[in-house]
């Protein structure tokens, strides 16, 4: 019999199992072709390899050193004078089989002769171990013995079937077998040297095995531990864990199977869905199947996502990068929750209710003309200067009320409009037909420092300045600052009133979770009033609680999180879009994808090890049936992308035209129920062919189908069911986040283009400088590529000192000046409705 290992099948095994299956071959053998030459040896071979080997710990093989009493008795009554091992011997020849095959392997990868805890990979530098000195076979040679008679004195015994090739003592047959494993699974009398840090080795278990199923679900042996270290104490990533890889195995079925299929089955449709005040999730569009959710849902257990979620509940300080927690869900909590989340001995849930009521008082003051402007007028406008969470949180939530019933009412004689970008176009849109004098301004930018949020805000105040003079109450009475506690000292030097004018949020409220925050509430409460503010965060607080305490098989946000874990990291499918059929979600998309992209668009885990698995989907979307004639062409015959669809039973504001039975919501709402099952079933080559399609037109016109969605279904756009939505998507990030080991909560890679910003700043100045003298603008950039586009950049535009600068009058203009060319209306609850500033 010839037997040859395959070393290279060491990258996709564990070190132990290889380690046990090699010695399960090589004892299997050994007992084979030694019990047709003598049954001692037999005996004696089972016994000490099978019967008397010990595990201890994860790396230590001990053998027994001695036979059995029995065994050894006959030994010592039969056994002849063996000299050498016989050359034409089955068990001679699988060793020197074995070294040649080693050799060879040695010489074919350039294996290297240390042991390595990494993952092996067989093609850059194989790590196996130098083969032991006994299986260096000695050249002797022996005389033919006879099969069926008592062995010669020429004959051999595996007690002394090798010699080593230092000496020729005999080697027992033990210590030979203890040798050769030990090449295959090192016996470590101490210790490998390591690092300052060292770990206590984890002991290993063998886990009970699953039947192999139709499915190819059998369960193979890994290291199961209660946090993710490898035998050798090494932190290891999730992806090498048993869930992880059973996880793999069963995505390697699910892409065998047809969504076509999947839907025909009663039992799985059923159960592939959850309800929670209204919300409805159906996910049986999804590839995966009711065996999905449970290997998903072991794997989370194996990432203890209860454990971390209540981590985050409690206050501890999970942002491990910056040393925060992670509070948004503080943002909503009810009054009653106030002593239960303390961070750093202060109490989180206290001090966003005492925010809450001072924005509360502030914005009703506003609304009913107890507050008013530097010049007496009351306050219609309102501006809110702010970018990424600053911004898109709060403007989705604005464009969901403005059509809101509740809302349109609320909002009736004032104005809110968000100042984002730092393209100067962006302020002459925002600023354009507005009275300063009736204008509030709304800074919202944590640490105060946001480059794009403090020129704008600079601008604004230049504004006020302009139309009403340089009177530091201008500012006073006109800018409001949302910001952290600790940049008090900043909003106070901007001119800023810090004792009525200031709303405070907290170093653990993210930007892109602020919008439950003032950044949110201030902005959202001026225009709508704060019961229609309060509204929206009870949605979101119903969310929180049902994230919090529903069983993981019904938990929508928990669901959603591990279906886009299963679709990124085991089907491969590394774009997602997100499909309100509702006009008025139409800047969700947009928060949304800040919301994931910036959260889980990480490459390091929380241990500081680099991942080798997909995290981080590209989001995108788009409302309702406009996407259809956008981009579906793509999601239908293009490349897979999963799809959540949200719907609602009602709508804002229906329309029945005379003679006609379906309203234009049902229209919209027949689109949003198709589309799925076209994404799902597709359209076969019969189907096509039985419409009359000509023979070549049949394959352009096939949909494969087999692309997986879900779909959230809600009773009505509110402002409640908003802050639903809001917390959905906030939670879903958030357990994948927590799933994939990384850090959803820091945004290290936004710094990195901010710092080279600054740099290239001061380079546009010293351009600046040099152009304005006889010298020509002449600047170095970080590349010959930057250097020469610069220096385009500066020989084609215009300085602020130059002449030929086309800047917006804005401020050089006199508030006399502006008064007598462009003169509001006196009666007009907008204010300036015909006073364009250009």
């Amino acid at each position: 019999k010839t037997t040859k290992f395959n070393f290279s099948a060491l990258n996709a095994m564990s070190r132990d199992l290889f380690s046990q299956l090699v010695f399960l071959v090589v004892a299997g053998i050994i007992v084979d072709h030694v019990s047709s030459y003598t049954q001692v040896s037999n005996r004696c071979l089972s016994r000490r390899l099978i019967a008397q080997r010990r595990w201890i710990n994860d790396d230590t093989v001990l053998f027994a050193s001695k036979a059995p009493d029995d065994v050894k008795s006959k030994q010592d009554s039969e056994k002849p004078d063996y000299s050498s091992p016989h050359e034409d011997s089955p068990v001679y020849q699988f060793f020197v089989n074995l070294q040649q095959q080693y050799q060879q392997l040695q010489d074919d990868y350039n294996i290297s002769g240390e042991y390595s805890d990494s993952v092996i990979n067989p093609w850059e530098g194989l790590q196996l171990p130098q083969i032991p000195s006994p299986f260096l076979i000695d050249d002797h040679k022996t005389t033919t013995h006879n099969h069926h008679t008592k062995h010669h004195s020429h004959g051999w015994d595996l007690d002394h079937v090798f010699h080593q090739h230092s000496d020729k003592d005999k080697l027992p047959h033990d210590d030979l077998m203890a040798s050769f494993l030990n090449f295959i699974i090192p016996v470590h009398a101490t210790p490998p040297p390591t690092t300052a840090t060292t770990t206590t080795p984890v002991k290993k278990e063998t886990l009970p095995k699953e039947d192999v199923n139709e499915e190819g679900d059998g369960d193979e042996e890994y290291h199961d531990d209660e946090t993710n270290l490898s035998p050798s104490g090494k932190v290891r990533l999730v992806s090498q864990t048993r869930e992880w890889k059973r996880l793999e195995k069963h995505a390697q079925h699910i892409k065998t199977t047809h969504l076509r299929d999947l839907l025909q089955d009663q039992e799985r449709c059923d159960s592939m869905y959850a309800a929670h005040d209204g919300v409805y999730l159906d996910y049986s569009r999804q590839r995966a199947t009711q065996k999905t959710l449970a290997h998903l849902l072991d794997l989370a257990r194996r990432q203890k996502l209860q454990e971390r979620i209540q981590a985050m509940y409690k206050g501890d300080k999970i942002n491990f990068t910056e040393k925060r927690a992670v509070l948004h869900t503080a943002l909503r909590a009810p009054r009653s929750e106030i002593g239960s989340v303390f961070v750093d001995g202060t109490d989180a849930v206290k001090e966003v209710h005492e925010v809450l009521d001072q924005v509360k008082y502030f914005t009703d003051a506003i609304r009913s003309g107890e507050i008013r402007g530097y010049t007496g007028k009351r306050l219609r406008n309102i501006i809110s200067v702010g970018i990424g969470g600053s911004y898109l949180g709060p403007e989705f939530l604005h464009e969901v009320l403005k059509t809101e019933p509740e809302g349109i009412n609320s909002a009736l004689g004032y104005s809110l409009r968000f100042l984002s970008n730092v393209d100067p176009v962006d302020v002459e849109r925002t600023c354009a037909d507005l009275d300063p004098e009736e204008t509030l301004i709304v800074i919202v930018s944590k640490t105060f420092t946001t480059a794009e949020t403090m020129l704008n805000a600079r601008t604004m105040r230049q504004w006020l300045w302009d139309f009403m003079g340089d009177d530091k109450e201008v500012v006073r009475k006109h800018v409001v600052a949302c910001a952290s506690v600790s940049a008090t000292d900043k909003v106070e030097a901007f001119g800023i009133d810090t004792d009525q004018y200031f709303f405070r949020f907290w170093d653990w409220v993210g930007g892109r979770y602020s919008v439950c925050s003032a950044a949110g509430a201030v902005p959202i409460s001026l225009l709508y009033g704060y019961d229609l503010f309060e509204k929206f965060l009870k949605g979101a607080q119903s969310i929180d609680e049902h994230f919090l305490n529903a069983p993981f098989e019904r938990n929508i946000p928990v669901l959603m999180g591990l279906l886009g874990v299963w679709n990124m990291s085991f089907m491969g499918y590394n774009t997602r879009t997100t499909l309100p059929y509702a006009e008025a979600l139409l800047k969700l998309p947009a928060h949304i994808q800040q919301l994931d992209m910036e959260s889980n668009g990480k490459s390091i885990t929380k241990e500081g090890l680099e991942i080798d698995y997909a995290v981080g989907e590209v989001d995108f979307g788009e409302p309702g049936t406009n996407g259809q004639h956008s981009f579906f062409q793509l999601l239908h015959m293009g490349q897979t992308v999963p799809c959540d669809f949200i719907g609602f039973v009602q709508s804002q504001h229906d329309l029945c035209l005379d003679g006609e039975s379906l309203s234009a919501h049902d229209e919209l709402m027949a689109n949003f129920f198709a589309q799925p099952d076209a994404l799902a079933c597709g359209k076969t080559a019969e189907e096509v062919r039985a419409q009359g399609v000509e023979e070549e037109l049949i394959v352009h016109r096939m949909f494969k189908g087999n692309r997986p969605s879900l779909s959230l279904l809600l009773p009505k756009l509110t402002a409640y069911a908003t802050g639903q939505l809001l917390a959905i998507y906030e939670h879903r990030t958030a357990v994948q986040g927590f799933m994939w080991d990384i850090n959803s909560f820091d945004q290290w890679g936004v710094e990195l283009g901010k710092q080279l910003a600054i740099r290239v700043k001061k380079l546009l100045e010293k351009g600046r400088r040099s152009g304005n003298s006889d010298e020509a603008a002449v600047v170095d950039g970080e590349s010959p590529a930057t250097t020469r586009i610069l220096n385009y950049y500066l020989e084609n535009s215009a300085s602020c000192g130059d002449e030929n600068c086309e800047a917006n009058p804005l401020t050089s203009v006199t508030r006399k000046t502006h008064r007598e060319h462009f003169p509001p209306p006196d009666a007009n609850d907008l204010g300036g409705k015909n006073g364009r500033l250009a």
